[in-house]
């Protein structure tokens, strides 16, 4: 008997043997089980079917992050690898607090769809946002403007060093004031590019010395409100167009600089989805000394918390999908690995009880191969050692699951990751006695 599927395409036969004749019902019950074996095997065609299209999605989305930024997508495909890595060795542990663990065939498709989802939500982060490597960079790094305005100033003080010898000054005078002059610019502009780099913490004295270099004025002769766009005329019609030529400080907070956050990014305290992050009262400020003088890093509050919203996005764009039953998992999973164990973390400040397991083992996958990552536009990558080191004081802080942060060290887990993703120079000796726990039945 073939078997054909609703649309009339073959997907199978059935072949029934019997010796000796058959009444005149049995073609009939023939008829009916083939039907029936037909609809199953489409059935099953459909499910595989449909595994294999999710999957794909799953890959599209990962590389159209790694099209965006391809050491996102580096990191979207190395972290699923970790967080299997340890979800097996908490599976095979025979004995303490992991003997019980185990996980069934749907539950490991679960990690596997979180894993690979868990920083979905970046699609929607600007790339100079996730790549931003210094304090000035946006599209393009501004710190080259700034260097153009202390070209003018060095062609003013010898302008104005040319012209006191003109009118009859002394000429070694005027060019020794010239001299230094000339050296305190360079000075204060390796000052400002080393500041830009945000590799040092900026200290309050450090603060004050920018800001003594931001009061430095510079003439400005040309008018900046034409050839811009649209929205930044808006911005600048905030105040008043003053007479040219007219007097500006080297680095400057304008208030065209400041971008007002619109009601839609707002996010009400109340919200369905139970998210408790502090928002930033601006969407976005270019104040060149309001960046210049971030304390750590390359990011401003308002980028920082841009960085951040990645996860609100994973865990909305990932609650609007229809999963089926053995998947609704997913979403929480996936949106936990920015959660802390002591409730600090984002984006619902859950506690370590309110979090799968799995949950918190895509934490410290999150975590290492952050450190770990080689492909980092604005660091370089950790050591073992280093990593390790790192991540001991956040298990100590109550930021990581310290159980399975001392499962990593135990079963030799961050050893193999290391030697399939890490350079030879980065996998160093690690002594796990001074970060675990000694072992309890």
């Amino acid at each position: 008997m073939p078997l054909p599927n609703r649309q009339l395409h073959l997907v199978g036969a059935m072949v029934l043997l019997r010796s000796g004749e058959t009444d005149e019902s049995r073609p009939s019950f023939i008829g009916a089980l083939s039907g029936s074996a037909a609809v199953s095997l489409e059935a099953k065609a459909l499910i595989r079917a449909q595994k294999l299209l999710f999957e794909a999605l799953i890959q599209l989305i990962a590389g159209a992050i790694a099209a965006k930024s391809a050491y996102t997508g580096g990191h979207c495909a190395r972290v699923p690898e970790l967080t299997k890595m340890l979800a097996r060795a908490a599976c095979d542990q025979t004995s303490g607090l992991f003997k019980d663990f185990s996980l069934n065939e749907d539950e490991w498709e679960a990690v596997h769809v979180a894993a690979w989802l868990h920083d979905c939500g970046k699609v929607t982060t600007p790339e100079y946002v996730v790549d931003k490597a210094t304090k000035l960079e946006t599209l393009d790094d501004r710190i080259h403007e700034i260097r153009m305005r202390f070209e003018v100033l060095k062609r003013d003080a010898e302008i104005a060093c040319l012209k006191a010898i003109a009118a009859g000054n002394s000429e070694a005078s005027a060019r020794e004031k010239l001299s230094a002059e000339l050296a305190q610019l360079g000075d204060d502009f390796a000052f400002v590019a080393s500041c830009n780099e945000g590799d040092e913490f900026m200290a309050a004295d450090k603060q004050e010395r920018l800001k003594s270099a931001a009061a430095r004025t510079w003439l400005r002769t040309l008018d900046d409100r034409i050839g811009i766009s649209h929205e930044e005329k808006e911005r600048k019609t905030r105040t008043a167009a003053p007479d040219l030529p007219v007097l500006e400080p080297l680095l400057a907070d304008k208030p065209e600089h400041c971008l007002e956050r619109p009601a839609q990014d707002r996010m009400p305290e109340d919200n369905r989805w139970g998210f408790k992050m502090p928002v930033p009262e601006l969407l976005c400020n270019k104040g060149e000394l309001y960046n210049l003088s971030v304390a750590r890093g390359a990011l401003s509050e308002e980028e920082r918390y841009k960085i951040n919203e990645h996860i609100v996005q994973t865990l909305i764009m990932l609650s609007e999908l229809p999963f089926p039953k053995h998947l609704r998992n997913v979403p929480a999973i996936a949106s936990g690995h920015h959660e802390e164990m002591d409730g600090t973390g984002y984006p619902k400040r859950l506690h370590r009880e309110e979090m799968s397991p799995q949950a918190r083992m895509m934490a410290i996958a999150d975590i290492f191969e952050a450190l770990t990552a080689i492909d980092r536009p604005y660091k370089k990558g950790k050591t073992l050692s280093e990593a390790m080191k790192i991540m001991s004081f956040m298990k100590k802080d109550q930021h990581i699951d310290p159980d399975l942060f001392d499962l990593l060290l135990r079963s030799g887990v961050y050893r193999d990751y290391a030697a399939r993703f890490m350079r030879p120079e980065q996998i160093d000796a690690v002594d796990i006695s001074t970060y675990v726990r000694p072992l309890t039945s």
